[in-house]
């Protein structure tokens, strides 16, 4: 779709310098950005490619708008701002409302008119789809399933039986949501499958990317609330619960009963291990491993390598005390060096 460069200042916020009247069509990087295309600049690394732009308009903060050479939208968040701009000017493909003869539909489940139920896609007994919903190719809403109105399941999705889905959320392809929790009793006669018979309850706008995977709670209920974001390749196991608007990147994990608060930011192949919490506003660095619970909010990171369980103890008790080593050590060399001084 296209929209003047002024009536996208005046919908998203923005203080407009220079011609509002062009039409934008598309967003494109600064570089190869034509009249037609809106770019942003958010990173300070992409400067020196600000003064030749050809885009119709850009999207910076105010600091850079003298050195713009065309119009430009002053936003104290640039790259938050392009983000609404690009979803704007290139909205995801609507429902088609229908049901594909090859989808197979119980008879027992409820599809809003709305809805697109794709092509070899299975919708199970009991199961709710609702308004403007997309069940892509391959895809199965299990049995009793409710999935909210503007929701996105993508191609070979699989949600198990008596999950909830929200409104406006994405599955993309290869999610499996509800599958069972890893859970085992072990005694003399080997390992006993613990049943798993919570749900899943995933909230509004929650997005989960390729091939990653939430488990059925145990008893109680898995829960991802709203807004949460979660990357490509990610395990949420049974029991977790994330709180509203946290971030996991690709490859980070959340053992068994593990309990994230609002607003993290996980960052990739991080590792939580079972039955701790995570207060809201923490922010877990690249491959970190967390222990224990984390009740302050800040940044947190630390990783050490594999050992013999007794000898990795003894060791990491050993890290925490470096810096008050440290300290002790200064200390001695200080009175050495005034004693050889005298």
């Amino acid at each position: 779709m296209a929209a003047s460069v002024q009536s996208l200042a005046d919908r998203f916020g923005c203080e407009l310098r220079g011609d509002g009247s062009r039409s934008i069509t598309h967003v494109a990087p600064l570089g190869s950005a034509g009249p037609a295309a809106i770019s942003f600049l958010a990173n300070p690394k992409f400067h020196g490619q600000l003064a030749d732009t050809r885009a119709g308009a850009v999207i910076l903060a105010a600091g850079y708008a003298d050195q713009c050479p065309t119009a430009c939208l002053i936003s104290k968040n640039p790259y938050a701002t392009y983000a609404r701009i690009a979803a704007d000017l290139h909205p995801p493909a609507s429902a088609t409302a229908g049901i594909h003869p090859s989808a197979v539909v119980a008879d027992s489940a409820h599809i809003d008119a709305s809805a697109e139920v794709a092509p070899l896609a299975v919708v199970e007994a009991g199961a709710s789809v609702g308004a403007r919903v997309i069940v892509g190719p391959g895809a199965v809403v299990g049995a009793d399933s409710s999935i909210g109105a503007d929701t996105r399941i993508s191609a070979n999705v699989s949600i198990g039986a008596r999950v909830v889905i929200g409104h406006r959320c994405v599955l993309h392809s290869g999610v499996v949501i509800g599958a069972d929790g890893f859970g085992f009793a072990n005694d003399e006669t080997g390992w006993t499958k613990v049943p798993q018979l919570g749900a899943v309850i995933i909230g509004n706008d929650v997005e989960i990317g390729a091939n990653s995977t939430v488990d059925r709670g145990t008893i109680d209920d898995t829960v991802i609330e709203d807004g949460v974001k979660l990357d490509n390749l990610v395990q949420i196991a049974h029991n977790v619960r994330i709180g509203a608007h946290t971030v996991m990147a690709a490859m980070s994990g959340a053992a068994g009963s593990t309990v994230i608060g609002k607003r993290c930011m996980i960052g990739g192949g991080t590792v939580m291990i079972n039955h701790i919490s995570l207060c809201d506003d923490v922010l877990v660095l690249f491959r970190s491993v967390v222990t224990k619970s984390i009740l302050k909010p800040g940044t947190y990171s630390g990783s050490l390598p594999a050992d013999e369980a007794s000898t990795w103890r003894r060791n990491a008790a050993r890290f925490r005390q470096l810096d008050k080593l440290a300290d002790r050590l200064r200390k001695v060399e200080r009175e050495l060096d005034s004693k050889s001084l005298k």
